[in-house]
């Protein structure tokens, strides 16, 4: 009977093993991967955040735009013990309003942003109510160091690091990388712990052509004219005209992409690839380049400008002031529109729609920014008879800043169109990425003969020394250029407005070699509107910090005027100056341009300059002689007989100088002398070596 016993007993837990067995078979074997399945969906939660964006640098790879870490409050509304308590107290830290953050709560038990990319007294604030089931989570939120220092060159993104303008918008594929994946577990208490990160691979670093010391200079002069016009918008642009890389481009009005969402889509717009506008007398290179491209005319040709009127197909254009005979360079120099029609008239108007073709209007540049405008050229065929004279001097044609700069820098360059550019290259940590598509490099082409572009430049020079430019005339570099005043459309009426204009000055510096090609464009000034009066001076401001600061050398005698080279010395190089540089920096600006340094007078500069004893070691070097007491002339002419390059701060007499006297120089180089009250009256600096 016990032996009966033990096998029933024996063979229940046999059965019962077997099923128990069985059923672990069964779950583990064959429904492991519904069950964990299951588990993952109860225990895991995948959240998807912003990927971290690549940086985007300057040509010397100071950051312009970076990704920094922030947090991000999240909760799991089943953890929390009263979910009405718990919004009222986050929407008094948060500002958000109760109701909203009461739906978030209510729309999932497992997890809801409470709100995204936090300022650090914010996450503070939040951390300090210390209520179970919030939680923070690791984001990347773009950052704009230098704030709106070549904001629209650079675009901004919104909350989920989209890039919406710009180079964001322009490279974003390649920026922004693939998305990030962050893995939040839950124990079987439902308790939340960060679960770590995916991997993924991270978004290639952009260099531009930028510099920012450029881009500033650009920025501070264009908002100073802004200030002293009063013009309702304006754009600068400085390019290589060589190669086509934009050093500068700055609009206004300007916007900051940390607070991109703040600004009127206005702000944002990038008026030098995006605004359409008249060129105006600017227009009358491109006239010329074709005729004398088709040896029609030459400079010294003599035109009858009748007194300032003719007549095409029986309507009368009026020139800005009565003109008699001009030749071919006073044209161009006091910007004659009869003259300019007169040359149009004798080119013709299919040879001249075609030069118009090649320098680039009417079509994109293929600028690697978004939202260029291909401008406004009608097909020769919808020409009327009028459209000749018209187009000749700058009306009927529209035209983006880009176009025209890249144009004026082909006549620079001798006459090859570039694709104007800002993105230098992609990187991924050391490695540049291939260039493609519409990063790949695009081989110049010529628009006009060497021998055109020659004699345009001479032409264009003469604008500078005699014409309508003389307020562009650089101290120690020759320039070239060319104004415009355009008259504006009236919206209401569709005439020519007689008190809206856009006042341009473009050119380039210096003549032989061009290192620069600068366009000013200000829109709608009051007062003075003349491109010549207002737009010219920025030119000038703007060239005499730049070439310093590239080193170009000084190709005229210099002058005992202010040595602008030395704002590289000062605020151009200094880069606690770009650190700090916000919109606020161009409140309250003068009326007037800053006072120049005083010149040395007449007696000074007619006297001869003091004969100099220098030593020249075997090798060829330059000993540093004394200059204290000398002025400005004495110590310019010196140095030009020397062979140095001088830089000259301030008035009076010569208090300073960097290298010290008796240091050994080459040819060329640069040495610093500072200005001052009289020796008298000063005590003599001790020289010394800078470190």
């Amino acid at each position: 009977m016990a032996a009966k016993r033990i096998l029933i007993v024996g063979l229940l837990a046999t059965i019962w093993m077997t099923a128990v067995l069985g059923r672990l078979g069964y779950l583990q074997l064959l429904r492991h991967s519904d069950y964990m399945a299951r588990a993952q969906r109860q225990q895991k939660r995948v959240i998807e955040i912003t990927p971290k964006r690549g940086s985007i640098f300057d040509r010397n790879m100071h950051p312009l735009a970076m990704s920094i870490p922030v947090d991000s409050a999240f909760a799991v509304p089943s953890e929390l013990a009263d979910e009405q308590l718990a919004a009222r107290l986050l929407s008094g830290v948060l500002g958000i309003p109760r109701d909203v953050l009461e739906q978030r709560l209510e729309s999932s038990r497992t997890f809801v942003w409470i709100s995204r990319k936090l300022p650090p007294e914010k996450r503070e604030a939040v951390e300090a109510l210390n209520l179970k089931g919030v939680y923070f989570q690791k984001e990347n939120q773009r950052f704009y160091p230098k704030r709106d220092l070549a904001s629209h060159v650079l675009g901004f993104v919104d909350m989920d690091e989209k890039g919406l303008g710009g180079i964001e918008y322009e490279l974003d594929s390649q920026i922004r990388g693939k998305s990030e994946k962050i893995i939040v577990m839950a124990d079987a208490r439902q308790r939340w712990f960060d679960g770590g990160e995916a991997q993924r691979e991270r978004g290639a670093n952009v260099v531009l052509t930028l510099d920012e010391k450029v881009q500033y200079i650009a920025e501070r002069e264009l908002a100073v004219a802004i200030a002293r016009t009063h013009a309702i918008a304006g754009t600068a642009i400085v390019m290589n005209p060589s190669t086509g890389e934009i050093l500068g481009l700055a609009n206004w009005p300007k916007f900051n992409p940390n607070a991109a969402n703040d600004a009127p889509a206005e702000s944002r717009m990038n008026r030098g690839i995006s605004a359409l506008y008249e060129p105006g007398s600017t227009f009358k290179l491109i006239t010329l380049a074709a005729a004398f491209d088709q040896g029609i005319t030459r400079p010294t040709e003599v035109f009858d400008c009748e007194n300032g009127a003719v007549y095409i197909a029986g309507h009368r254009i009026r020139d800005h002031k009565p003109f008699g005979l001009l030749s071919v360079a006073d044209i161009l120099a006091q910007s004659s529109d009869v003259g300019a029609i007169k040359i149009a008239l004798r080119l013709g108007a299919p040879k001249f729609y075609d030069y118009i073709r090649t320098f680039g209007f009417g079509q994109p540049t293929g600028v690697d920014m978004p939202g260029e405008s291909k401008g406004l050229l009608r097909r020769l065929e919808n020409w009327t008879p009028v459209s000749i004279g018209s187009i000749s001097m700058g009306q009927e044609v529209g035209v983006t800043p880009i176009q025209l700069i890249s144009a004026v820098s082909a006549i620079a360059n001798g006459g090859m169109l570039y694709k104007p550019h800002v993105i230098a290259e992609l990187r991924r940590g050391e490695q540049v990425l291939p260039a493609e598509g519409p990063l790949a490099p695009a081989e110049p082409r010529r628009v006009i003969r060497p021998e055109t572009a020659a004699t345009l430049r001479r032409l264009m020079e003469g604008v500078v020394l005699n014409g309508t430019g003389k307020l562009a005339h650089l101290d120690g570099w020759t320039a070239a250029g060319k104004t415009g005043s355009a008259q504006k459309i009236d919206p209401a009426t569709g005439r020519y407005s007689p008190t809206h204009f856009i006042a341009s000055f473009t050119g380039f510096a210096p003549i032989s070699n061009p290192a620069v090609a600068i366009l000013v464009s200000l829109d709608s000034p009051v007062g003075l509107h003349e491109g010549g009066m207002v737009a010219a001076p920025v030119f000038k401001r703007i060239a005499e910090q730049v070439l310093p600061y590239l080193d170009v050398p000084r190709d005229v005698p210099v002058g005992s005027q202010l040595m602008q080279a030395s704002y590289k010395s000062r605020d151009v190089s200094d880069s606690a100056a770009l650190e700090d540089f916000t919109p606020a920096d161009f409140s309250g600006l003068p009326d007037q341009p800053p006072a120049e340094t005083s010149v040395p007078n007449s007696k000074e500069s007619k006297s001869a300059p003091p004969a100099v004893t220098v030593a020249v070691d075997e090798g060829g070097d330059i000993e540093v002689p004394d200059f204290s007491g000398k002025t400005m002339r004495e110590v310019t002419e010196a140095c030009i007989h020397l062979g140095l390059d001088p830089v000259l701060v301030g008035s009076g007499l010569a208090t300073n100088q960097t290298p010290a006297v008796g240091a050994k120089l080459r040819r060329g180089a640069k040495i610093t002398v500072q200005f001052g009250a009289p020796a008298s009256k000063i005590e003599k600096p001790k020289q010394r070596v800078r470190p």
